[in-house]
């Protein structure tokens, strides 16, 4: 219809009304389409415009000169369907490096490690789990929604990572502890906690670098379960890594020591067995999980995913 009246009648008065009931209608504006898409739109529009004698119409210019500026947003919304009904909704980069960390997008291991972790619900249920290396939180997010942990700490230590983990966390319903420093409990409180119901497990966000922290910090986190998806991709993470497992091995006190998982996408294989031999080093034994031969949160090729189980 719009096309027949352009043709019909190709003023700039028929252009500026197209381009109220588009691109700046109310609507449009508070839910705008993608930049380039309303590049390209506008772009057209000024062909019309020039294509006819019709005088120049400012607002259509400003509006293009407003999308320019703008560029591509850095950001998307994507909706991962878990098998329950429910769904995890996360705010990702659309840059596989943002803001000089690769934390900022949802990795193939967390996608396996949550396919793994629902198909493994009991191994979580009324425990306290530990995250290392959330990023912006899907496997966390996926667990708290099907597992029923008491209670799911999420740790990472980049500060605009950090952030947007607890954006998506509010997202999906969930409301993190106020103070995101240590939350140090006493065995009492732990006891107490054991008879809560965890259809609303306790959430935390914790900065935590493994070069910093502390066997005392471990040892306040009272962890069940440790788990980490793609945290095995540098040399020297690794090393970092290793020695943080330590500290959490000798945290332990009288407490038992914590199941520990690690997932993570073999890209390079001497990195993996870099990481099998520093283990094997420090006496950390290891054994492989099978992990979920398809993932259906992928709707492309699977990778080569590895779940090790430590025992620390």
């Amino acid at each position: 219809e719009l096309e027949q009246s352009l043709r019909t009648a190709p003023d700039s008065a028929l252009l500026a009304d197209i381009l109220h009931k588009t691109i700046l209608h109310p609507l449009c504006v508070k839910y705008p389409p993608s930049a380039k898409y309303r590049r390209c739109f506008l772009t057209e529009l000024i062909k019309k415009l020039e294509s006819t004698a019709a005088e120049p119409l400012d607002e259509l210019y400003e509006a293009l000169a407003g999308v320019l500026k703008e560029g591509e947003s850095t950001h998307c919304y994507k909706n991962y369907l878990l098998p329950t009904g429910d769904s995890v909704s996360l705010s990702e980069s659309t840059a596989l490096i943002s803001g000089g960390t690769t934390g900022l997008v949802t990795w193939e291991a967390a996608l396996h490690l949550a396919q793994w972790a629902l198909q493994n619900p009991g191994l979580f249920r009324d425990r306290t789990v530990l995250e290392l290396g959330s990023g912006i939180g899907f496997t966390g997010i996926a667990i708290c929604k099907t597992c029923q942990p008491r209670t799911f700490i999420f740790s990472d230590c980049h500060p605009r990572v950090l952030s947007q983990l607890g954006e998506n966390i509010r997202l999906n319903g969930f409301i993190p502890e106020p103070d995101v420093t240590w939350n140090i409990q006493t065995e009492s409180q732990g006891q107490e906690e054991e008879g809560e119901n965890c259809q609303n497990p306790k959430v935390i966000v914790a900065e935590l670098d493994w070069g910093s922290v502390t066997e005392k910090q471990l040892l306040d986190l009272r962890a069940d379960v440790v788990i980490a998806a793609d945290v095995v991709y540098d040399p020297e993470i690794i090393l970092a890594l290793i020695g943080m497992l330590q500290k959490l091995s000798s945290s332990r006190a009288d407490r038992k020591a914590p199941e520990v998982f690690i997932a993570f996408t073999i890209r390079n294989p001497d990195t993996y067995q870099l990481f099998q031999a520093e283990l094997d080093k420090v006496g950390i034994r290891w054994q492989m999980i099978p992990a979920p031969s398809s993932c259906n949160f992928l709707y492309d090729v699977q990778p080569d995913v590895t779940i090790l189980q430590l025992f620390i």
